[in-house]
């Protein structure tokens, strides 16, 4: 059989030449699976080890700064500051500067001294099960090894875990809060991005270009429709996870409303800057899960930023994600308010008011 009668090869040959044409979506094609295999493959990582963790030592004594060492060497507790009350662990933990709490009883020196073993507290952040886990490994570890001293006798220390906001370790309760950012994040960035790109496909682009309104009204007139189906969308996404996850809402919903606005906001700027960047909705597509897929993994969605290298977290920084999953989580699991999570909504309103204006200064009423 002569292979160049064969019927398919003329349409082959065809969209061989179109593909190399077609330079930016043949890129892309390529480059990001490679991208996205070196960057998750160093990156991803579900071992959690060094929580930032807290002392509260009312014992003050050699066996009680032994058994902070104990717990040091374990790998899995890296000790950022001492406490001196159980408020300022709430403060510490609602706020995500510490994931656990070593709390020392006065009594600790004196029952190992009296051979009938002693105990002590770690508290943990269960709202990341991960981490919940890396506490106990390491509580375990870190009982098991721990050296009273002679004086103290033999016996093992008691280090008993108490899981805050998560206390049955569910995963749901972890991920569906964070379903929200990721769905939001995917809805809002490719649906937007291929909505412009559509209309600038099929010619109708043109009537909008000729109207007689600057180019900032034309970028919002796209943004608005959108951030009411976005809320929309965290509205319905809230409901099932309470009525089919049982997930806590102990924080104001209000509060979660006002502060999910910039990053609705932020990801549509995204999607219209990609819109300005590519011409095809394939191309739109692929811009936009080669953001997304970043957001899921790095932003602490599936895993635990802890436990990533320095690099990829300080990548996770750059993504509006990270810091709405903080906020989705502060509110829902841990009821907290404004005074902790400030900092994610001021990273959250730069990120929106940057992009969107990058978004209109990329927009031309012209056509290309």
């Amino acid at each position: 059989m002569n292979i160049r009668r064969w019927p398919v090869w003329p349409m082959l040959l065809k969209e061989f030449i179109q593909m190399r044409r077609d330079r930016l979506t043949l890129g892309m094609m390529v480059g990001i699976p490679a991208i996205q295999l070196a960057l998750f493959g160093f990156a991803i990582r579900t071992e959690v080890q060094h929580l930032p963790t807290l002392v509260l030592d009312d014992a003050r004594t050699s066996e009680s700064r032994r058994l902070v060492a104990t717990l040091v060497n374990s790998q899995y507790f890296d000790i950022v500051a001492e406490v001196r009350s159980r408020a300022e662990i709430t403060d510490w933990i609602e706020r995500g500067e510490a994931a656990a709490a070593v709390i020392i009883p006065h009594q600790f020196s004196r029952d190992l001294k009296r051979r009938r073993g002693a105990a002590a507290q770690i508290i943990v952040d269960a709202a990341d099960p991960l981490s919940s886990q890396a506490a106990l490994a390491g509580a375990n570890l870190a009982g098991l090894t721990f050296q009273p001293g002679s004086a103290a006798g033999g016996r093992a220390v008691d280090l008993r875990v108490r899981p805050w906001y998560n206390p049955m370790l569910s995963s749901s309760t972890y991920i569906v809060p964070g379903i929200i950012g990721v769905l939001l994040s995917l809805t809002m960035i490719v649906i937007n991005a291929m909505a412009v790109v559509r209309e600038r496909e099929r010619g109708t682009l043109e009537q909008l270009i000729v109207t007689p309104i600057d180019r900032t009204s034309l970028m919002l007139g796209k943004i608005v429709p959108f951030l009411l189906v976005g809320y929309v969308q965290m509205t319905v996404i809230l409901l099932l996870g309470r009525l089919l996850f049982h997930i806590p809402i102990r924080g104001d919903l209000a509060l979660l409303y006002v502060m999910a606005f910039p990053f609705i906001v932020a990801c549509l700027g995204i999607g219209l800057l990609f819109s300005t960047l590519v011409r095809t909705q394939a191309q739109a597509m692929q811009a936009g899960f080669l953001f997304i897929l970043p957001n899921i993994l790095l932003s602490g969605f599936m895993f635990p930023r802890a436990a990533m290298p320095v690099a990829a977290q300080w990548l996770g920084l750059a993504l509006p994600l990270t810091y709405f999953l903080e906020i989705l989580r502060g509110i829902l699991l841990k009821g907290v308010g404004t005074r902790a999570l400030w900092p994610e909504l001021v990273a959250l309103s730069v990120f929106a008011v940057l992009i969107v204006t990058l978004s209109v200064r990329r927009f031309h009423k012209t056509l290309e």
